[in-house]
């Protein structure tokens, strides 16, 4: 069987955005010296690292057979991680002004990239796992999952699952 070339490493990490072009071009920058990729992913909207970690592995497969929807990979994981076609809803995945809760996601795997964005992050060395109410109902409702499915599926321990699923679905809703 063939080796994954798909390598990203993922850490969760907190910061204070006050110009959103400003930071993404600081990030764009970073990420060139590294030749690499810099996904943020909103932690607040996501059901984990699991969740980021699918939605990159998505689009970077979309990449490379030519089946992506956006015209870059970083808008293009967004828009697994929202399980939308929809660039105003894959925003939400993403950062915003203010204080911010992230995963980033780096592909390829770079060596250097996590010193390169310490200035520009406070990382967490565990990533949050935790699914509370109030991140349950945001799920649900951003991913359209009723209770009935839930239960169907077996319970609350399985709204990570239902999420993936919608992730992967937008391969096949093209």
């Amino acid at each position: 069987m063939p080796h994954d070339p798909l390598v990203i490493d993922i850490r969760a990490a907190r910061c204070v955005i006050r110009d959103v072009a400003d930071f993404l071009r600081d990030l764009r920058k970073i990420a060139s010296d590294c030749d690499t990729r810099i996904i943020c992913f909103n932690a607040d909207m996501m059901a984990g690292s699991v969740h980021a970690l699918s939605a990159v592995g998505h689009a970077v497969r979309a990449f490379g057979a030519g089946e992506n929807i956006s015209n870059n990979l970083e808008m293009e994981c967004l828009l697994y991680a929202a399980g939308s076609r929809q660039c105003s809803v894959a925003a939400s995945f993403g950062i915003h002004e203010g204080e911010n809760h992230l995963y980033i996601c780096c592909y390829p795997s770079h060596p250097g990239i996590w010193t390169a964005l310490e200035p520009v992050f406070r990382f967490s060395e565990d990533i949050p796992e935790v699914l509370d109410p109030e991140k349950r109902e945001r799920l649900m409702r951003s991913f359209g999952i009723s209770s009935e499915e839930i239960a169907a599926a077996g319970g609350d321990d399985r709204i990570v699952d239902l999420v993936l699923e919608r992730v992967a679905l937008l391969q096949v809703t093209r």
